[in-house]
């Protein structure tokens, strides 16, 4: 009998010891300053992947109305998947760069949400934790008859869909991409997370697609924002904004300096 009632007090005092850890790591976490983090296109470039609006980008070569409609799809199924199979493809030629695995460093220390308008897999390749994507993603597929069908690429016989291609439901499948003209289906979740921010950086993007270019209008007022781009356009915030006029990865460099004094 006291050999049980050690025993059950041994239990209990592990358990109050393991509940004693786990609140202060939940103590801990719960004092990181939230950092939303917006990404564009060129966080991205320094990796290798082909821009859109630049002027070698990759809408000098294809017009929006080709590739990147709804009715494109339906008027041109081949020419709009094999675009986009060839962005797929590309993924395998290139890797995280270093403002990508900045961003993954300052977990440590911030509470790092990422909301990124671009389609690859960069940011996951990179470690990081907390990533919404409102443009889709290359790397799946959804049905063209039900959109919520979404499946990894790489889960299917061939990756690099064609019309042969068929969904469990009987539908073809189309890139998991949000088109012009379409519903972006993560701008409120995007919304919400920038409303909790307490410093909002984004990256390399020019905020002129919207709904994403109105994130920036959600920003508690106490928040700091932050802009790393090379040719910052600052016009269309409606507040003051830190710019760094650097590239991903340089201007990624200053501003761990510059959050690294604050801490």
């Amino acid at each position: 009998m006291l050999y049980y009632f050690a025993s059950l007090l041994y239990y209990f005092a592990s358990l109050q010891l393991l509940i004693s850890v786990f609140a202060y790591y939940k103590r801990d976490m719960g004092n990181k300053k939230r950092l939303v983090v917006l990404t564009g296109a060129g966080i991205s470039a320094e990796s290798g992947i082909s821009t859109f609006r630049d002027s070698d980008g990759l809408w000098e070569k294809h017009s929006v109305e080709e590739i990147c409609t709804h009715e494109a799809l339906y008027r041109n199924y081949d020419m709009v998947v094999q675009f986009y199979n060839d962005r797929f493809a590309q993924l395998a030629t290139v890797e995280p760069n270093a403002a990508h695995l900045a961003l993954k460093t300052l977990e440590d220390k911030f509470d790092v949400q990422i909301i990124t308008q671009n389609v690859d897999n960069l940011h996951e390749r990179a470690g990081s934790s907390n990533i919404i994507h409102l443009h889709g993603e290359l790397t799946k597929v959804c049905s063209m008859k039900n959109e919520n069908l979404i499946v990894d690429r790489n889960t299917l016989p061939n990756p690099l869909i064609t019309g042969k291609d068929v969904a469990p439901d009987g539908g073809k499948w189309r890139p998991f991409i949000v088109f012009f003209n379409e519903a972006v289906p993560m701008i409120e979740p995007a919304i919400e997370l920038v409303q909790t921010a307490d410093i909002l950086l984004i990256i390399g993007t020019s905020l002129q697609v919207y709904p994403a270019a109105s994130l920036s209008m959600y920003v508690p007022r106490n928040a700091e924002m932050f802009l790393i781009d090379p040719k910052p356009n600052t016009a269309g915030f409606n507040r003051p904004i830190n710019v760094i006029a650097k590239g991903a990865s340089e201007g990624m460099k200053e501003f761990m300096e510059i959050m690294n004094e604050k801490l």
